[in-house]
């Protein structure tokens, strides 16, 4: 099966995705990208942001012009969203469409595959400030997380990732909320862990954590993406519990806020380390419990 040229594409939706989507995707749409949101005032915003945009009086407008559809609106506006898309799509047109929630997979687009659509879920493992021309260079070699509803679902979806020149990862639909998960736990709660760092700095008297943790950081990310768990340094792993005990007092003295998370990373690190077979002393343990 060859992949059908891109007509038109529509996208459902005016955020930072939204305008990403249609920056990168427009070169590759005959005619420009439309977009359609609920608020008139955030979709005339969002497309003056873009390079080659339009904006549809409706959501009917919209699927009964385009050929490929984004819906890039929040996880829990998805089913709303799909109901009315559904709704709404001409009985003699199947156009593909994709939602790029990292949640959610194929099964929530049920009604659009009812009234004749190949659907997918496009989730891109990347962040979006509001930049559209930034953004869309920066969807180049990025990962994207998909799941379809059906094998030609899934070339499709793999067909835009391809335009947006980047990398597909197909993910089942029964693993997305744990890929999800995964992706929260790396990026989120490293910013929460970096937040918390900072805060002890400071109580110690540092007027620039960050310039004080970055090249730390920097390089424990880099150690640890390069080489996995063994990028793993510190008194952890040379087993130091006279520190670990320093750390614990210095926090409780100090800064009692950050102790529940130091905590719980310092177990969850010694769980890690007696999981690749290195020796854990029992006393680090029950020091941290």
């Amino acid at each position: 099966m060859t992949n059908p040229s891109l007509h038109q594409f529509g996208i459902v939706g005016s955020g930072r995705v939204a305008q990403a989507l249609a920056q990168a995707l427009a070169p590759h749409s005959v005619a420009p990208p439309v977009l359609w949101g609920r608020s008139p005032e955030k979709l005339q915003a969002a497309v003056a942001r873009v390079d080659r945009a339009a904006a549809s009086s409706s959501i009917h407008q919209l699927a009964s012009a385009c050929d490929v559809i984004a819906i890039a609106v929040s996880d829990d506006a998805i089913g709303a969203v799909t109901a009315d898309l559904a709704a709404a799509l001409p009985a003699d047109r199947a156009p593909f469409v994709f939602h790029v929630s990292g949640r959610s997979g194929a099964a929530i687009l049920e009604p659009l595959c009812a009234a004749g659509a190949l659907t997918a879920a496009i989730h891109p493992a990347m962040t979006f400030t509001g930049d559209p021309q930034q953004e869309a260079g920066r969807m180049a070699e990025a990962r994207f997380a998909i799941t379809g509803s059906t094998p030609a679902a899934i070339q499709r979806a793999r067909h835009i990732v391809a335009l947006l020149e980047g990398i597909a990862v197909e993910i089942a639909e029964d693993r997305r909320p744990l890929y999800h998960a995964a992706l929260c736990h790396a990026s989120n709660h490293l910013v929460t862990l970096m937040t918390g760092a900072s805060h002890a700095l400071e109580k110690a008297g540092v007027h620039d954590p960050a310039g004080l943790l970055a090249p730390l950081v920097r390089a424990a990310l880099e150690n640890s993406l390069k080489q996995g768990f063994s990028g793993l340094s510190g008194p952890l792993l040379r087993g130091d519990d006279r520190t670990i005990g320093s750390h614990l007092d210095a926090l409780d003295t100090w800064y009692p806020d950050l102790l529940p998370a130091y905590r719980a990373m310092a177990l969850a690190t010694l769980d890690e380390l007696e999981r690749s077979g290195s020796p854990v002393a029992s006393a680090l343990y029950s020091r941290l419990r």
